[in-house]
């Protein structure tokens, strides 16, 4: 058995199980672990290593999965023979992981893209996947329903109907891998003439995958409440795509009138209609969560779009389409060309983690941690001279701090690097102008505790 010599650093840029898979992995590339050799068990590298085994395990899981390793039942994990794997040699070009484009080295990232790994519920998800793929079933084997497996629609649509107080009917659920196929599928529903309006700043990737499938798109203003619908009125497009429970990046929560007016402008004309995006709805810590808008849709207007990166991993890739059943007829007639882009075992799997009450337990979980990451984050900050207001700080993984006028953007993001701390200016989500006050993101989802504490200290550092 190979005995590893690995030493971990808490507090390093990259997280316990990546250091572990990436030690692992260039051992076996370079031949120091020879194929055939047995790795220590999960429990027992847990146990040297002073990490949870569910850290241990997913590096296992993510050298099995790129060929580095097998399982053999009931032995352990054995190493592959290397010679017969393709090796992607560096070649010195890649940027690193963290502060990508920079050219520098973070100590600390306040992505807001971030996602919580340690806390996956790895034994679980292995589990079904070993029950999903022990099961004779060969219609896992053949290709599905276009929409997705009925199933799982099902489970989807009882959790959105109880959760989300969505009105759903499972036929109208359309599966896919990730929301840039969800949108390509949907621009071939709604045709190519439409003009889509966008709040800015907003998710700018959607910005981008709405332009690159040729659509005009505007942008409008937004105010305290949301996106401007007398502005929306005149901008002349008939599709307006917003985040009404909790606006991405400010974190804008939508109140009732405000959705009411939105609705009214959808009713208006039969070509219009609103894309809502309800990506991280599942974490509020202030009040219960906000019902979806697509649940007071008197007159059928609002597409309802969802996904489980944010609430299990971005890996799982598997989104969601709520349609209008005019667009549930058309999908009828020009989407079912296009398979479903997800594999029957994952949907399987995700059913099985819905249905049996592990999806409502990990959100549980999930929720508590990320309220005392929250937490920890507010308190340190108090300290923080300049700040005029916390924004976002009701929801989701991420908060905004808006400074005096006094400051630039470019000023506070780059004190902060000098620290050691990547923090992200509010104006690289902003569409052409940015009317804003000096603004940045921080985002705490992948950082414990402990990160955040000396993080934010150092920002204090930083900016007082």
């Amino acid at each position: 058995m190979y005995e590893i010599a690995l030493h971990l650093d808490a507090h390093g840029e990259k997280t316990l199980y990546e250091q572990i898979y990436e030690y692992l992995k260039a051992e076996i590339q370079k031949g120091a672990i020879r194929g055939g050799e047995r790795l220590p068990s999960t429990r027992m590298l847990a146990s040297r290593l002073e990490v949870s085994r569910s850290t241990v395990l997913l590096a296992y899981e993510q050298l099995l999965s790129e060929g580095y390793v097998e399982t053999a039942p009931y032995r352990g994990y054995f190493v592959c023979q290397v010679g017969e794997l393709y090796r992607l040699e560096p070649a010195g070009l890649e940027e690193p992981e963290q502060g990508r484009g920079t050219g520098r080295a973070y100590k600390y990232d306040f992505s807001p893209n971030g996602v919580d790994l340690e806390h996956f519920p790895y034994a679980v998800w292995r589990k079904l996947n070993r029950e999903v793929l022990q099961e004779s079933e060969k219609e896992l084997l053949r290709l599905g329903d276009a929409r997705g497996e009925a199933a799982l629609r099902n489970a989807i649509g009882n959790y959105l109907h109880q959760a989300r107080g969505v009105q759903v009917h499972p036929s109208r659920i359309v599966i896919g891998a990730g929301n840039d196929y969800l949108l390509m599928l949907l621009s071939r529903l709604l045709g190519s003439e439409h003009r889509i309006a966008m709040e800015s700043p907003t998710y700018r990737h959607a910005y981008e995958v709405f332009r690159g499938l040729g659509y005009a798109c505007v942008t409008v203003p937004m105010d305290r409440q949301g996106m401007d619908v007398r502005a929306l009125g005149e901008s002349g497009a008939d599709v307006a795509y917003v985040m009404p429970s909790h606006q991405f990046p400010l974190g804008t929560v939508m109140p009732i009138r405000r959705r009411q007016e939105l609705l009214e402008w959808a009713k208006e004309r039969s070509e219009r209609y609103i894309i809502e995006d309800d990506y991280d709805s599942e974490f509020r810590y202030v009040g219960k969560p906000v019902p979806a808008l697509q649940g007071i849709d008197g007159s059928q207007k609002v597409i309802y779009m969802g996904t489980f990166s944010k609430s299990i991993a971005p890996a799982i890739r598997i989104s969601y389409l709520v349609l209008p059943p005019m667009l549930a007829e058309q999908y009828e007639r020009v989407g079912r060309n296009f398979s479903c882009t997800v594999s029957r075992t994952d949907q399987k799997m995700l059913q099985l983690f819905m249905e049996r009450g592990y999806f409502e337990r990990h959100l549980n979980r999930m929720r508590a941690l990320y309220k005392s990451r929250h937490d920890v984050l507010l308190a340190k900050l108090k300290a923080v001279q300049g700040v005029r207001r916390v924004l976002g700080e009701r929801a989701g993984v991420h908060l905004l701090l808006e400074f005096s006028p006094d400051r630039t953007e470019e000023e506070l993001v780059e004190q902060a690097a000098c620290q050691g701390v990547r923090v992200y200016p509010l104006s690289e989500y902003c569409i052409g102008e940015k009317p804003h006050a000096p603004t940045v993101l921080l985002g705490y989802a992948d950082m414990g505790e402990e990160q955040i504490g000396d993080a934010a200290e150092l920002l204090v550092r930083a900016w007082n």
